[in-house]
């Protein structure tokens, strides 16, 4: 973890609660675990949304190749957007 050993943590933990004191250090740590227990849950989102639309693109692209259609699988506003954003 962090490349921390047990006698770092420690270290760490008694600043924490010489600084915060023994009442509000759960407070502390119940706030930092909810932190923590978002991003893990944010993460998750935007990573099974990303392997949702490769997913697609994938389908997409391989639908193309055994219909034989050449063009790429871009909608024409993005494909305007392109074009306008070259020039």
């Amino acid at each position: 973890m962090f490349g921390l050993g047990w006698q770092e943590l420690l270290i760490i933990l008694i600043i924490a609660l010489i600084i915060f004191g023994p009442r509000k250090l759960p407070e502390i740590g119940k706030s930092l675990g909810q932190a923590i227990n978002d991003f893990r849950q944010s993460t998750k989102k935007a990573t099974d949304e990303a392997k949702r639309e490769l997913k697609d693109i994938e389908s997409s692209i391989s639908s193309n190749i055994t219909t034989g259609e050449e063009r790429p699988a871009v909608s024409p506003d993005t494909d305007n957007a392109l074009k306008s954003d070259s020039k």
